[in-house]
């Protein structure tokens, strides 16, 4: 399945600071812009509470953008297409974080996001920014094997990461145990994807990985990184009888649990496909007697125009029920 190469858009150099110039404008009222390509929150959490810094590339929005306000994350340092962002505006983003308690540097678990992050952290030492701490986050489950889990890559189920501690960090929490909750969430967090069809950048219009009509490949990452190789594309309910069992294996997940289920849209299915999807995976939990306790189904981190979805499951206790039912105030996670 081809990908679309035409773009709405201006100059290609100038497309990440349009984008961020437009949803900056559209949500003044939740975030505004500032300093090296930095989202922050229209009004700063108050003193004493523990900051929270993610940094990526572009082309997955709402990721990570939507995910800053009330209740969520304090800035969000944002890069080129599917870049990292570098050193120097992440150590800007944590300094625009800082209230007093510590600020948590988040990071997507992939080799560019990580190096930037280790090298901002070093940069703090250097100029002796105190209390600072990074989490590595995963959940991608056809990126390595069991027992290798810190070897995975993050992808879209760190959309339940995100809402968790945003809520944890509103409360009067030191740093260690922000990062503890943040873990917490990630290693009952298990994701998988999968594709019909590549994208192509809008910046050199360069399709990221050909497909032929009639294939799909369970296991693509966020960037369209390999899967577990091509097949025929299977029908809405093979599929997800293809895609679930291996994620509720990985953790293990267990009769009696609950969990949160998001159904994330890498770009370009339809809301039609997302809910006949969404009927068959609440029909094969309900067989394993797995309880969801909410759905999330739509367009979360996205794959610029992707053809395909990734499941994303996380087990929830008590506590984690009510950190997510608390008030967020996101450009795409509002309490409605």
């Amino acid at each position: 399945m081809s990908a679309r190469k035409q773009k709405l858009i201006n100059e290609p150099d100038d497309i990440v600071d349009e984008m961020l110039a437009g949803f900056c404008a559209a949500y003044r009222d939740i975030v505004r812009l500032e300093g090296e390509r930095l989202v922050l929150r229209a009004e700063p959490k108050a003193p004493g509470k523990v900051g929270l810094v993610m940094g990526g590339g572009s082309g997955h929005e709402p990721a990570m953008l939507g995910w800053v306000g009330e209740g969520l994350l304090d800035v969000n340092v944002v890069g080129e297409v599917f870049s990292a962002p570098g050193p120097a505006p992440i150590l800007q983003g944590i300094r625009a974080a800082d209230r007093g308690a510590g600020v948590l540097l988040c990071v997507s678990h992939h080799e560019g996001d990580r190096l930037n992050a280790e090298l901002a952290l070093e940069f703090c030492e250097m100029e002796g920014t105190e209390n600072v701490d990074m989490v590595i986050l995963y959940d991608d489950i056809s990126s390595a094997p069991k027992g290798s889990e810190s070897e995975r890559r993050g992808t879209a189920g760190l959309f339940f990461v995100w809402k968790m501690l945003g809520a944890y960090c509103e409360g009067e929490v030191d740093l260690a145990s922000a990062k503890a909750l943040a873990e917490k969430v990630r290693d009952n967090t298990r994701s998988l994807a999968m594709s019909l069809s590549s994208c192509a950048s809008p910046a050199s219009g360069e399709v990221m990985f050909e497909m032929a009509e009639g294939e799909m490949e369970i296991g693509m990452g966020l960037h369209g990184e390999v899967g577990r190789g091509r097949q025929k594309a299977l029908p809405a309910d093979e599929t997800i009888d293809l895609m679930l069992p291996p994620i509720l294996d990985d953790l293990p997940f267990q009769a009696g649990d609950e969990a949160l289920v998001l159904l994330n849209n890498s770009g370009s299915l339809t809301l039609m496909e997302l809910f006949i999807l969404h009927r068959r995976v609440e029909e094969k939990l309900r067989e394993a007697d797995v309880s969801v306790y909410k759905s999330w189904i739509g367009a979360y981190a996205t794959t610029l125009e992707a053809a395909g979805f990734a499941i994303s499951l996380c087990r929830v206790d008590d506590q984690l029920k009510a950190l997510w039912d608390a008030p967020a105030n996101g450009a795409y996670m509002k309490q409605l």
